[in-house]
């Protein structure tokens, strides 16, 4: 066959193909919907030449199922709603009004033409000063355990419960040994939070932290107990903190601290600096502390402590053995003049070995055996004084200072 005939077969046949394939783009683009159903026809087909699985292999493997849609109202896994939902109404927003007054610096003129000779009044003036806190409601009878910190110097303090209901609080007592105070507000219906037991708390427990932190509404933070019975932070006098990475902020303190059934465990209280660049690290008031102290608000609206006129301080080992002594311990740091242990005898460094026969682990442990001492009791200290020992009561007698009956509102 020439060639040139088979050059016209070829060309035709190309042609014919570029024809038929440009006759379907315009069919496709007049009648999109066509391909749908093409493709609908295919899988169709597909699936009805498959057989199902588990009809033809009943011991088969099923494929993986989409997860299945929770209930309204089911707790999601993981979830602590239920916790939130039990303790998160009794937790109050507190604010707290002052009257301030300040001096106002001596203006340019003053300086220039005032006589020196006449003496001028200082020039004052007052302002109201606000702070934010937060509370627990813990009676039907209107209590709220609260830092006193958040209501300290307070002339009028008001509390808004979490459903926008509002009140003007009554300051029962309050202890700056512990920073807790205790208010009371008239209101019917109160929402409690149940109380639970700091002492059963252990490092990893989660814990939520509920308050009213930089203006904002009520806000939850989650997060774990980090350790227990921290002190010697310069916070309050007697500190056995719990120690928790739940973020707190300010407005937070007087907060709760709850466990994941929604009890209370402890009171919300400070952070270390974050401008230090620490995170994390926020330490909150145990349960079981503040319910002997909110026991003597109830009954004599203030907290008597023991005092024993002296301040415990610890001693490393390397500067124990530096001074003579075998271990390191607790020593005598201060002694107050004319105080109780001043008059039965006790001089700075002495080391005390024992208090009522049980040897002290720590400076704080000292200070509260002597706080929870009732006054007029006695308490007998073994001591070393160099190498001689020894033993002396000290008479207990009430801490001066105590924190004043609350009678502001």
């Amino acid at each position: 066959m020439p060639s040139s005939q088979i050059q016209k077969g070829l060309i035709f046949i190309a042609g014919a193909v570029i024809g038929g394939l440009a006759l379907a783009f315009v069919v496709v683009v007049l009648h999109p919907e066509l391909l749908p159903r093409v493709g609908a026809a295919r899988n169709a087909v597909r699936v009805a030449e498959t057989p199902p699985v588990a009809a033809t292999r009943p011991d088969s493997v099923m494929p993986e199922a989409v997860p299945a849609v929770a209930s309204p109202g089911a707790p999601a896994a993981g979830s602590y709603a239920a916790a939130v939902q039990r303790a998160a109404p009794a937790v109050v927003n507190i604010s707290a009004r002052r009257v301030v007054t300040e001096r106002l610096p001596r203006n340019l003129f003053e300086e220039l033409f005032d006589d020196p000779f006449v003496p001028q009044a200082p020039r004052t003036r007052q302002r109201i000063e606000s702070s934010l806190g937060s509370g627990v409601i813990i009676s039907a009878s209107g209590q709220i355990v609260t830092n006193h910190h958040v209501i300290a110097d307070a002339d009028a303090v008001r509390v808004q419960l979490a459903d926008g209901r509002e009140a003007d609080a009554k300051i029962v007592g309050r202890d700056p040994d512990t920073d807790l105070a205790l208010l009371r507000v008239e209101l019917p219906n109160l929402p409690v939070m149940p109380l639970g037991r700091s002492d059963a708390l252990r490092v990893g427990d989660v814990v939520l932290a509920i308050g009213y932190p930089v203006g904002l509404s009520q806000t939850v933070t989650q997060g774990i107990v980090s350790a227990t019975g921290r002190g010697q932070l310069g916070i309050a006098t007697f500190e056995n903190f719990i120690q928790t990475d739940a973020p707190i902020n300010f407005g937070n303190s007087g907060g709760a601290l709850v466990n994941t059934r929604g009890e209370l465990v402890g009171i919300n209280t400070a952070i270390l600096a974050k401008n230090l660049g620490i995170e994390g690290i926020g330490f909150a008031i145990p349960v079981n502390l503040a319910r002997g102290v909110i026991g003597e608000f109830v009954a004599r609206g203030r907290v008597i402590r023991g005092w024993a006129g002296f301040e415990p301080v610890n001693l490393d080992d390397a500067r124990a053995q530096a001074w003579g002594y075998e271990r390191g311990g607790v020593v005598v740091g201060k002694v107050d003049a004319n105080g109780p242990a001043a008059n039965a005898g006790l001089r700075v460094l002495d080391f005390i070995l024992a208090v009522d026969g049980k040897r002290p682990r720590s400076a704080q442990e000292v200070k509260e055996w002597i706080a929870t001492t009732k006054p007029e009791g006695t308490l007998e200290f073994d001591l070393q004084r160099g190498n001689e020992r020894g033993k002396l009561k000290v008479r207990i007698t009430e801490r001066p200072g105590a924190s004043p009956r609350g009678a502001k509102t």
